[in-house]
């Protein structure tokens, strides 16, 4: 730190406030980094991930950070601005290579005591990015596949979440134990094949929570993606990898799979466009599954143009029925949202009817919630360990805790529970059925905004739980699902959620573009 050059000016404290923070940074001292940065709601810090407003928002991003990347200080570029307010430009030189910048703005305030102190107002952080970042990537070319010259995806590019067979490499299912042993594939899956024909082209295969049996983004071995709209947040899964990468502006296709809202969550916690399809209308050879009575193949993307162009191409004949243009609501399943979301979801109901868009809504009263969850949860779980319990029976430590205590659950159904529920499955997807009928079940697509990366245990699975009451309704009735980003929650975005009739996928989509 001391061999740093300091080129202008400093006003006196200025320099010895600025090495105080540097050293407070590189020991991860909250205490002191919270002291060091101005108070109240106006303090502002900045990266690639977006921007915190707020000393305590930026409090907590630190916590949950768990401490900044060791470096060293380069030049160091001061300008007294006057006004007690200094702006410090310094390289930063990261010990793993490359160069950064760290912008402050410094103000100088005194202290009840007579004290003069520095504090700051605003900083902005720039690092070297990562050739592949590890948390959102499992391989990246340049790209990985070429598509056809000619079709309506030209120029479109996709993250294939780490489920579907890529030919040349091997599926990782985000486990790395899984992966040592895979072998490479040989051919790709027809829902790659889809979008390579259409001209799209495969930039490369992203990340997925552990073998896709979560809706948090959260992975043991890769780490977190970030969440590309509200910094510091979850980024929803498990189709998380490619969420991040088409919300980052890095593809335009995120390629996932859902079974219990793993595109329709991460879509929503990050203001994208997802649609899962109508069961069994987009083929799932060349996939590693999960529960296959509720397996599905759906995209995210930026907007609904993109979505319905890669939906068109991937559909076949199935999927395009059209909508009847009427629409439902469950009071029950609006209630599992949180209050601040429920409050938007009634503005925007409120909204589109001024618009004459909903003219034709009924309030319907859907099967127990509770008793629809358990049965989904049952079927999928004893699915998830019929599907993988041989090869986690084999290898007992490769997962993380939350994962394994799922598919142990799994392991624990026997063959009369199972087929029980499996009855029972069927009874609610007759129930579902008669009473929603031909209309648009509309609701969140989510229980709440995105968590903070730093929430407990106790709240992301609240959320999960929540959640997943809404998102199983269209895993039961095989019914696709399409999330909006109408919906914004204390700045955080959250999905506006359609849940349609079998095979009327691109229909939503349109309809979806109507009511946006």
């Amino acid at each position: 730190m001391t061999d740093s050059t300091v080129e202008g000016a400093a006003p006196d404290g200025l320099l010895d406030a600025f090495w105080e923070y540097e050293r407070a940074l590189m020991a991860n001292d909250l205490a002191a980094l919270d002291r060091l940065f101005a108070p109240g709601d106006g303090t502002l810090r900045g990266d690639a991930g977006g921007v915190l407003v707020g000393h305590d928002a930026i409090s907590v991003f630190r916590q949950g950070r768990g401490g900044a990347p060791a470096r060293s200080i380069g030049d160091i570029h001061v300008r007294d601005l006057g006004n007690d307010r200094a702006l410090v430009v310094a390289v930063t030189l990261p010990a793993t290579g490359g160069r950064g910048q760290q912008t402050q703005l410094w103000h100088r305030s005194s202290t009840n005591d007579g004290d003069v102190d520095w504090l700051v107002e605003a900083a902005h952080v720039s690092v070297p990015a990562p050739a592949i970042a590890a948390s959102v990537w499992r391989v990246v070319g340049s790209p990985l596949v070429t598509g056809a010259a000619e079709g309506p995806l030209v120029g479109e590019t996709v993250a294939v979440k780490d489920l579907f067979d890529v030919a040349g490499f091997a599926v990782g299912a985000g486990v790395p134990a899984y992966l040592a042993e895979a072998p490479r594939t040989v051919a790709n899956a027809s829902a790659v094949t889809a979008l390579l024909a259409a001209g799209a082209t495969v930039q490369g295969i992203a990340q997925t929570d552990e073998f896709a049996y979560s809706v948090a983004g959260k992975n043991s071995h890769y780490g977190t993606p970030p969440n590309a709209a509200v910094v510091g947040a979850i980024p929803g899964g498990s189709s998380s990898g490619p969420a991040t990468a088409v919300a980052s502006g890095q593809v335009s296709i995120g390629l996932g799979t859902d079974t219990g809202g793993s595109i329709r969550v991460p879509a929503s916690y990050q203001g994208l466009w997802g649609l899962r399809t109508t069961h069994d209308a987009v083929a799932r050879d060349g996939l590693l599954g999960l529960a296959p009575s509720f397996d599905t193949v759906g995209w995210m993307t930026r907007d609904a143009a993109t979505l319905r162009a890669a939906a068109s191409a991937s559909l076949g004949s199935a999927g395009r029925a059209e909508v009847s243009g009427r629409f439902a609501v469950a009071p029950a399943l609006l209630a599992l949202a949180t209050p601040e979301l429920q409050d938007a979801f009634a503005v925007t109901l409120a909204r589109l009817a001024e618009a004459g868009l909903t003219d034709d809504l009924v309030e319907v009263t859907l099967p127990d919630i509770d008793d629809l969850h358990e049965i989904f949860r049952t079927v999928q779980s004893a699915e998830a360990w019929a599907t993988h319990g041989e090869w986690i029976t084999a290898h007992p430590d490769a997962l993380g805790e939350e994962i394994a205590a799922r598919f142990a659950f799994g392991a624990t159904i026997d063959p009369e529970t199972e087929s029980f529920a499996r009855q029972a499955l069927e009874l609610a997807r007759e129930r579902i059925e008669s009473i929603v009928g031909d209309r648009v079940l509309l609701l969140p697509s989510a229980s709440s905004v995105a968590p903070s990366t730093t929430a407990d245990a106790e709240t992301i699975e609240q959320v999960r739980q929540s959640t997943l009451r809404l998102t199983c309704v269209a895993g039961i009735a095989g019914r696709p699902s399409l999330s909006v980003p109408l919906l914004t929650v204390e700045g955080a975005p959250v999905g506006f959620g359609l849940v349609g009739p079998p095979n009327t996928d691109v229909a939503l989509i349109a309809m979806g573009e109507s009511l946006a």
